[in-house]
């Protein structure tokens, strides 16, 4: 993490996909954490390298929520993702690339986000057999609305910029070259705001977010759990690995 003009700047590095696992999301956890208690930071940008901002949970190699759970235990992955909707503040996220399942769900925790047109906005669940995770299934509504949520989450269909700059999934849309100056100018004026108006305006606006998606990680996570069982689960895993659709039999 670095710093400039009041703005942290949150980089997530796991080439070549940037995956998420339980350590990225806590280490990002951590991240925002030291931000919220550092009173000369007043946004974060948050941002990935790579050609891909974030291709999600590895479902094939090292799924986070295959571990079977006591009963009434919550997924530890799904409380971290949770924590990162808790953030203090106010975040903008720099798209560059595809922003893929739980990587979708990690845009959404942000305020803003601001993509270049390569940008790639996918919730590609029912293609692997599975139920929506990371609390997208209650959070991308807020953004996009209803039946463009529903469109998103029953299709698997991928959203291009241009598209999700128009649905509001984007907030700006901008070339390649211009995108992370770009998000930090947003992140800078955003911090040059009074920070006490700022952080109550913020507070009206989000509502307890963490709440709500504690909440719909729990009822995803169930869920998945059901659906993890299925022959078209696995037959989904094997399709996204071998690049083709899945041929699915509803079982």
């Amino acid at each position: 993490m670095t710093h400039q003009d009041g703005v942290a700047i949150v980089t997530l590095r796991n080439p070549p996909n940037n995956h998420l696992g339980l350590a990225a999301i806590t280490a990002l956890g951590d991240a925002f954490d030291s931000v919220d208690h550092n009173p000369a930071l007043r946004a974060i940008l948050l941002r990935s390298e790579g050609r891909v901002f974030c291709a999600g949970a590895d479902l094939v190699h090292a799924n986070p929520v295959a571990e079977p759970l006591p009963a009434g235990a919550r997924s530890p992955f799904y409380l971290a993702a949770a924590r990162l909707f808790g953030v203090a503040t106010p975040m903008v996220a720099a798209i560059q690339g595809a922003a893929v399942g739980a990587g979708l769900g990690l845009a959404l925790a942000a305020d803003f986000r601001v993509a270049s047109p390569e940008a790639r906005f996918v919730a590609n669940f029912v293609k692997l057999g599975l139920h929506p995770g990371f609390g997208i299934s209650a959070v991308l509504e807020r953004v996009i609305g209803r039946q463009r949520a529903a469109m998103m989450l029953l299709t698997g269909r991928r959203i291009r910029g241009q598209d999700a700059e128009r649905w509001g999934l984007v907030d700006q849309l901008v070339p390649a070259e211009e995108l992370d100056d770009a998000a930090l100018a947003l992140a800078r004026e955003i911090a040059a705001g009074a920070p006490l108006a700022v952080a109550s305006t913020r507070r009206t606006l989000r509502g307890d977010l963490r709440a709500l998606v504690e909440a719909a990680t729990d009822h995803e996570l169930a869920e998945q759990a059901v659906l993890m069982q299925t022959e078209d689960f696995a037959e989904g895993v094997r399709a996204v690995t071998e690049r083709r659709p899945g041929r699915f039999v509803g079982r």
